[in-house]
């Protein structure tokens, strides 16, 4: 059984406060089946740079934000979180109304919206392209369709949701360059989708993977993805993560 059929029979009956509950949660312990974890993965690799560079300089001010959608957000979120020059990352929903933007009618997968974790970062020290570089090489695995792990439905697609034409430009033209030198064995299945608003998920979505490192789902699915991060990008992996909640519990 997925995360999301775990989870969703809770979110219908309860919908709030309950399911935010650590002991509501604990519940997920058997979430991950065997059938699930043998699904077969692209496994991390170090990627090439971009050809096509992000038009942002050492010499500007400000932060910047970027949207990607690369299966659960648990992962995606527990992988940025330990980016140096990401500032803020939260789990949240994209692609659909604001009126669906809630665990319990995504997880249906019939709302359009995907797992999406939106990036705060300061492109004085990290580029748009350099975060995209990270997300192919180590956060999830671009070949897969409405897919990732043992989680499937489109709301775990591989999207990326431009913040402007600059940010698709660069988008298109990373995952050209990475198809034409065939990284991957199969093409990339990563959508962009420009023009949807981003939604933040719940508050027991936020800081999952640092707060839970033990949880199963977390273990098996998750926490190689970080391990990946260490060992291929050792000089953009910061120390301790940058959590939405504060520090994650002793």
């Amino acid at each position: 059984m997925s995360k999301n059929m775990s989870l969703t029979p809770k979110a219908s009956g309860l919908r709030g406060v309950a399911l935010a509950t650590v002991a509501g949660l604990a519940l997920m312990a058997g979430a991950v089946s065997l059938r699930g974890l043998a699904h077969a993965e692209e496994p991390g690799r170090r990627l090439p740079e971009a050809a096509v560079t992000a038009r942002e300089t050492a010499k500007e001010t400000g932060l910047r934000t970027a949207t990607l959608a690369g299966g659960c957000f648990w992962g995606v979120q527990g992988v940025f979180q330990h980016v140096r020059g990401v500032r803020r990352a939260v789990s949240g929903y994209a692609g659909g109304d604001a009126s669906d933007a809630r665990y319990s009618a995504v997880s249906t997968g019939g709302t359009g919206h995907a797992e999406a974790v939106r990036i705060t970062y300061d492109p004085k020290v990290i580029r748009y392209d350099e975060l995209l570089r990270i997300f192919f090489s180590v956060a999830l695995d671009p070949t897969q369709v409405n897919r990732q792990g043992p989680d499937s439905g489109p709301q775990y697609r591989s999207a990326i949701f431009p913040a402007d034409a600059e940010q698709a430009r660069v988008a298109e033209a990373y995952i050209a360059q990475l198809d034409a030198a065939h990284a991957y064995a199969k093409p990339i299945a990563t959508r962009i989708e420009p023009g949807a608003t981003f939604y933040p998920a719940e508050g027991y979505h936020q800081d999952f993977m640092a707060s839970h490192p033990n949880h199963p789902y977390i273990a098996a699915n998750d926490a190689p993805k970080l391990r990946d991060l260490q060992a291929l990008f050792p000089e953009r992996t910061a120390p301790e993560p940058v959590l939405v909640g504060g520090r994650p519990p002793a």
